[in-house]
């Protein structure tokens, strides 16, 4: 199934896009029906909040008195987190077990307010961000739930800022012109990304990525895009995951097919083949076929790799699970580090890039095409590294 992550901030129009998503399809599990949940009467979630702030925190029917509990907890980081650590564990199992129970073709989103101030963005396939402006948010806020301005601006104020929600989204929808607009954006990202993702990561296959070519300028966007998917991989694969943004997104002001080449080192092919399973499970399955680097400086020499895709129709991704150590795992991050170091070097590539673009029209042709230039980046990369000392994973010179 695909998991999606849903957030945004008070005010933002979340429970709308949570709404719209289920009457496409969607399995919605919302984090804060969870959490009224787990401390219903005769639960022991509600006999820890007791314990720990007191009877006072009780309305006359023995429920939780929310107004109440909030008082104790707004503005004490000490409490509020007490509060969160009987709260949390109880809804994630809770969460846990209403994902199991959805089919296997299910796309399950889970509407959870706090999923960038929890650190969750990486255990979803995908992450979806609802944003408002400000001013909106806190009219919406004040008409619709009855706080003053201040109040909102409070509460607005209390979770964490857009800019951090940003570089947590795959996917962000703007909320600031209406429902049907809003819906509208819902429909299309359902359609053009959710089914398509949702498919391709149960047949275990990388979203088509085409044949022609297209090379473009520099995007500040793609260190950000990057370092979600190599979260995502981390998550999946735990402590053992060394991943890193390579190729020709990971440079700045270089222009590059808009295609994110990460890299994942093993030690051996073998445990590259053990960990396929799981690298697909999380939306990067693998390609088929025979994969090799260029052995650079070893003439005639090729050294095998494993290579990978993405299920997601919103990036696209070439994942190299190659040997820490070997040739071509070596130059990855060696012409990474020498392009992003040495002006000239970038500007020579940006200019052969350019002019190789104009005499082919598809990817294939083009790679086989720049190999004269990767064998005199080869040469130069390595005297800069001489020169200077450099040694793969040290920081870029």
């Amino acid at each position: 199934m695909l998991r999606v992550g849903l957030t945004g901030g008070i005010g933002a129009g979340k429970s709308a896009v949570a709404r719209r998503l289920a009457e496409r399809g969607a399995v919605i599990i919302d984090a804060d029906v969870l959490a009224r949940e787990v401390v219903r009467p005769g639960t022991d979630g509600l006999a820890e909040i007791v314990a720990l702030f007191g009877t006072g925190v009780l309305n006359t029917e023995g429920e939780l008195d929310r107004p109440a509990l909030g008082a104790k907890v707004f503005g004490d980081e000490e409490a509020r987190r007490s509060l969160e650590r009987i709260i949390h564990p109880r809804v994630r199992a809770r969460t846990a077990e209403l994902t199991r129970a959805a089919a296997a073709d299910a796309i399950v989103v889970n509407d959870v307010p706090l999923l960038v101030e929890a650190g969750l963005a990486s255990s979803y396939h995908l992450v979806i961000v609802v944003m408002a402006d400000r001013e909106l948010r806190i009219d919406r806020l004040t008409r619709l739930r009855g706080m003053t301005a201040a109040e909102a601006a409070a509460r607005i104020d209390a979770q964490t800022d857009d800019e951090s929600r940003r570089a947590a989204a795959d996917v962000v929808l703007t909320n600031d012109a209406g429902l049907d607009r809003l819906h509208a954006q819902v429909d299309l990202l359902w359609r053009e990304r959710l089914v398509e993702y949702e498919r391709n990561l149960r047949l275990r296959r990388s979203a088509a990525k085409g044949s022609e070519l297209r090379v473009v300028p520099s995007d500040p966007s793609w260190p950000q895009a990057a370092a979600r998917l190599i979260a995502r991989i981390r998550h999946g694969l735990g402590a053992g995951g060394e991943v890193h943004h390579i190729g020709s997104t990971a440079v700045p002001g270089l222009p590059a097919k808009d295609i994110i080449d990460l890299m994942l080192s093993v030690r051996t092919l073998a445990e590259a083949d053990g960990l396929a399973d799981r690298l697909g499970a999380v939306g990067f399955p693998r390609r088929s076929g025979e994969w090799a680097d260029n052995a650079h400086g070893i003439p005639g020499g090729t050294w095998p790799k494993r290579l990978h895709g993405c299920a997601d129709p919103g990036y696209r991704v070439n994942l190299h699970v190659r040997v820490a150590g070997s040739p071509g795992w070596r130059f990855a991050l060696l012409m990474r580090d020498h392009l992003r170091a040495v002006p000239e070097a970038r500007e020579a590539y940006a200019a052969a890039k350019a002019e190789l673009a104009l005499r082919h029209q598809d990817r294939a042709g083009y790679a086989v095409a720049k190999e004269p230039w990767f064998e005199a980046e080869a040469r130069a990369a390595d005297d800069w590294a001489e020169a200077t000392g450099w040694q793969p994973l040290s920081p870029a010179q």
